[in-house]
C-alpha cells in the first residue's frame, strides 16, 4: 500500500480536453470514489494513473515515487475493470495467476498467491472452472482476486459493479469496502452511481467536463455543495430558477417570494431537498415558508413516498415523505401545503 499524488493531470485530444488540471491526494488506506456523469473525465484519470493512457501534462506519484513515464506493468496497481476482462479459455486459477507471471514469480510462489487471492473474495476451490462456468458476481469476484494477487500498492475500479444487477451490487459493494478495509488498500474507484459513492467511500472526487468540483465526504457534499453541479448530482433536490432580490428573500419565476438563507441580490437558483421539505393538508405553523399548490403526481417507493406539487405554473416541488403509518400522502389533483424553513434551502448564483 501507498499514498497516491495526482498532480495537475492534463490529457488533450486535440482541442477536447478529457481531464483539466486535476490535483488530488489520497492516503495510505484511503478509499476514494471519483463521481461524475459519463464523459466527465473520471476514467481517464483513473486509467493515466494505472499507466494506460499517457497524461499531456502533471504527473503522477505512488509512495512517493514519480511514475508518471512507468507502464503498467512496473507501477504495482491492482485494475479492475467494468467488463472483469477475464480471459475466457483460462481458467479462474491462471487467470489469477496472469500478473504474477508477467513478473516471472517463482511457481510455489504463484500457487500460494493465487491461493490466498481466491480465499479473501471467497472462491476457494474454483480454480480449475472457467469463467463461463461462474455468475457474473463470482466473474467480479475472480477479477478482483487477480488484481490482489500481485499485492498492489493501489487498487483502481473502473465502474466494478455496473454489470451486476441491483441487489448483487449492494452485496458485492459491501464485501469490496470491508475487504479494502481488511487489507488496508489504498483505493480509487470510478462511479456515477451515487448511492454507491456514499456507501463506499472515504472522500468523494466530483467531477464534470474534466474538472474536479468538489472533494470532501458524504457529509461535507451533500450539506454544503460547493456548486449548483454538485447540489444536483449528489443527493436529490429541486431547483427553482428566480431572482434574489436582497438577503432572505427569493422570487421564483413563477412570482412567488420566498424566505431563502442569504445570497446576492441577482440571478439565482434555490436548491431544496425532498427530505428537507414538510406537506399537509392545511397551513404548517412555525415555518419561513408555508405554499399552497395542487399534487400532480404521487410515487410510491416502498420506504418512502415522493409527492409531486405544482405550487405555480413555473414551480413545482418534489416532497419526500416517510411511508408510516399516520403519514398525509395525498391523492393526485388534491390541494396540499408545502413549508419549509429559509434554512433547509442553498441558494446558488446563476
Amino acid at each position: 500500500m501507498a499514498r497516491l499524488d495526482i498532480d495537475r493531470l492534463v490529457k488533450r485530444y486535440g482541442d477536447f480536453h478529457a481531464v483539466r488540471d486535476v490535483s488530488l491526494s489520497v492516503a495510505d488506506g484511503e478509499f476514494v470514489v471519483l463521481l461524475g456523469p459519463s464523459g466527465c473525465g473520471k476514467t481517464t484519470t483513473l486509467r493515466m494513473v494505472a499507466g494506460f493512457i499517457e497524461p499531456t501534462a502533471g504527473n503522477v506519484k505512488l509512495g512517493g515515487s514519480d511514475v508518471t513515464l512507468l507502464p503498467p506493468w512496473k507501477r504495482n496497481t491492482g485494475m479492475v475493470f467494468q467488463s472483469y476482462a477475464l480471459f475466457p479459455h483460462l481458467s479462474v486459477a491462471q487467470n489469477v495467476a496472469f500478473g504474477l507471471e508477467m513478473r516471472k514469480l517463482p511457481r510455489p510462489e504463484i500457487d500460494k498467491r493465487v491461493e490466498e487471492a481466491l480465499a479473501l473474495v471467497r472462491l476457494g476451490g474454483f480454480g480449475a472452472r472457467l469463467p463461463r462456468q461462474l455468475s457474473g458476481g463470482q466473474q467480479q469476484r475472480v477479477a478482483l482476486a487477480r488484481a490482489l494477487a500481485i499485492r498492489p500498492d493501489v487498487l483502481l475500479l473502473d465502474e466494478p459493479l455496473s454489470n451486476l444487477d441491483a441487489k448483487l451490487r449492494q452485496e458485492v459493494r459491501v464485501e469490496i469496502r470491508e475487504l479494502q478495509r481488511q487489507l488496508g488498500l489504498t483505493t480509487v474507484m470510478v462511479t456515477h452511481d451515487q448511492e454507491e459513492a456514499l456507501t463506499m467511500a472515504d472522500r468523494l472526487v466530483v467531477m464534470n467536463e474534466g474538472m474536479v468540483h468538489q472533494v470532501g465526504s458524504q457529509r461535507d457534499l451533500y450539506e454544503r455543495p460547493a456548486d449548483r453541479f454538485v447540489a444536483g448530482f449528489v443527493g436529490r433536490t429541486t431547483f427553482l430558477g428566480g431572482t434574489v432580490v436582497d438577503a432572505g428573500r427569493f422570487r421564483t419565476e413563477g412570482g412567488l417570494m420566498l424566505a431563502c438563507a442569504g445570497g446576492t441580490p441577482g440571478r439565482a437558483a434555490l436548491s431544496l431537498r425532498p427530505e428537507r421539505l414538510e406537506i399537509g393538508p392545511g397551513p404548517l405553523a412555525g415555518l419561513d415558508n408555508d405554499l399552497s399548490g395542487t399534487v400532480e403526481f404521487v410515487s410510491y417507493l416502498g420506504a418512502q413516498i415522493d409527492i409531486h406539487v405544482r405550487l405555480s405554473p413555473a414551480d413545482r416541488l418534489v416532497v419526500q415523505v416517510a411511508n408510516r403509518a399516520g403519514a398525509f400522502v395525498p391523492e393526485v389533483g388534491q390541494t396540499a401545503h408545502v413549508g419549509w424553513r429559509a434554512s433547509a434551502g442553498q441558494v446558488f448564483a446563476d
